[in-house]
């Protein structure tokens, strides 16, 4: 029950020389129960089993001593936390505790206020740690609600961005449901924010107006170009889909022994590789891009194996404009995709070729999201953002390009992470009138007489306005903040189904603010 003391179960053949540690205890909220021997500690145990919270015990007692102790109390109930407390500081002692799973070690002589620390570590840490989580978060919601209160530029967004994003994760084992509800608000009132904002703005950024972000477009210049000044080389990965919470676990993992710089660029819209990596990798606009390859796109909703069938030949000019090498052989680029086996050669990087940049680009959308349609399991754990992270970082780190970067970084190159858009979990959705060919995982569409809720989207009776060529008729349509487009007559069926599913294509801000992680090995 709450406020309930915790008790202590404290085993030392000496005990009556330690009535003040245990003074000091009881008067700091603790419940001690002292015993002389080992019997007594295993037999007190086995007659009140849950009762005792932590036992603290000797190591060098009469008759059973510590260890043996140690391992009876294990074998008993392993959940019990057990710090042994010795005058012995020998390592081989320290080892053998270890190995039988001990939780804390303190050699004497101790003081109270020692015995007092390893008790909160083990006991309290936990409530102690989500108190200050609570307190930090009261004070960064007020900070952000008098943020968006005001003007906020472009790299604000990226900042609000980023702090909400790591909130994500400092929250996410948080067990109070009202912080996780307020977040989740604040978190929508951005994003809705942050909608209006981009769809305001966009035209103007492409034409470098308006306190423009670093664009898909121009990310080769702006990170890739000065890493290969001198004949230096580097891994470039472009991870479609990936949103900024997977790549702050990826950069976790990554960032343990190696150099980390985190920078940010925004997406192409809409947000589908089909654009924004084709733009990523020509650098230019993708109405720019139609002029070069008019076959490209024709109903823009084209598949992934045709809407890709040029990027190397794009990058491949791109970088030659730049002057930048790439090797003779075909392996400077590969592509991995669920469609795709790069179980052979996508092993390492190859050192031997002349070329400065290696390139893997990685349909990560598809590749995590490709099963959940005939697996149920898949579905289940992707249908919330804490559930999509772990998946994601468990294929990360067991993924052949995890080993390709690992291998990379070893030889000295650089490694440059990124994506070139995002996915969000959509929740509400809104009728999409006249579609032709109507696709409900994406969250824009091209055509003539097409229409929808201008209150959630954005219309373009021009897609030249936003650097689009015009497909499939003159218009276009890009959904905004978190919904998904629905059938008007199937819209009861739609929005049930859909409701909680991952897309991409529309305006949010973690399908547009992308990072880019540049690693260096130490």
């Amino acid at each position: 029950m709450p406020g309930q003391r915790k008790k202590i179960l404290w085993v030392d053949d000496e005990i009556e020389y330690l009535r003040s540690h245990i003074m000091f205890l009881e008067t700091r909220g603790y419940s001690v129960i002292p015993v002389f021997s080992g019997d007594d500690a295993i037999q007190m145990i086995h007659q009140n089993p849950r009762e005792f919270d932590i036992v603290l015990l000797d190591e060098q007692m009469p008759g059973k001593d510590g260890l043996t102790t140690l391992e009876e109390i294990k074998e008993f109930d392993a959940s019990i936390p057990v710090v042994m407390v010795t005058k012995s500081e020998e390592e081989q002692l320290m080892e053998d505790a270890l190995g039988k799973k001990i939780d804390g070690y303190l050699t004497k002589p101790v003081n109270p206020s020692q015995i007092l620390l390893v008790c909160k570590r083990i006991l309290d840490a936990k409530q102690i740690i989500s108190s200050n989580v609570k307190q930090k978060f009261v004070r960064n919601f007020s900070t952000i609600k008098m943020a968006i209160s005001n003007r906020v530029t472009t790299q604000d967004w990226i900042k609000l961005h980023e702090n909400l994003t790591s909130w994500d994760l400092e929250i996410e084992n948080l067990e109070d449901e009202g912080i996780r509800q307020a977040h989740a608000g604040q978190k929508s009132d951005c994003n809705k924010l942050f909608s209006d904002y981009a769809a305001e703005n966009y035209a103007r950024w492409i034409k470098g107006e308006g306190d423009p972000p670093v664009l898909a477009s121009e990310v080769i210049d702006s990170c890739i170009s000065p890493l290969l000044q001198d004949g230096k080389k580097a891994l470039f990965v472009v991870m479609s889909g990936m949103r900024l919470d997977h790549y702050m676990e990826f950069e976790r993992v990554l960032g343990t022994k190696n150099l980390c710089k985190r920078q940010f660029h925004f997406s192409m819209l809409p947000t589908v590789s089909l654009f924004s990596r084709n733009a990523l990798f020509a650098g230019l606009l993708p109405i720019e891009i139609a002029k070069i390859k008019s076959d490209l796109w024709v109903t823009g909703e084209e598949s992934s194996d045709v809407g890709s069938r040029y990027e190397k030949e794009l990058l491949s000019a791109k970088l030659g404009s730049l002057g930048v090498q790439v090797g003779d052989n075909e392996s400077w680029f590969q592509r991995v995709s669920p469609h795709i086996d790069n179980s052979n050669s996508l092993t390492s990087i190859d050192a031997s070729g002349a070329g400065q940049i290696q390139v893997i680009a990685v349909d990560f959308y598809d590749l995590i999201l490709h099963y959940q349609n005939t697996s149920s399991l898949i579905k289940e754990i992707v249908s919330d953002e804490r559930g999509f992270r772990e998946l994601a970082l468990a294929w990360f780190q067991h993924s052949a390009l995890f080993g390709v970067i690992k291998d990379a970084l070893e030889k000295k190159w650089s490694v440059v992470v990124t994506s070139d858009h995002g996915m969000t979990l959509c929740t509400r959705g809104t009728e999409l009138y006249s579609a032709p060919d109507f696709r409900a995982e994406v969250r824009y569409k091209f055509g003539d007489r097409i229409s929808s809720d201008e209150r959630r989207v954005v219309y373009l009776g021009d897609p030249g306005h936003f650097g689009l060529p015009a497909l499939n008729g003159s218009s276009c349509i890009i959904a905004k903040e978190n919904y998904h487009f629905v059938q008007p007559e199937k819209f009861e069926n739609y929005a049930k189904y859909y409701k909680a599913n991952f897309q991409q294509g529309g305006i949010s801000m973690d399908e547009m603010i992308m990072p880019v992680g540049i690693f260096e090995a130490r």
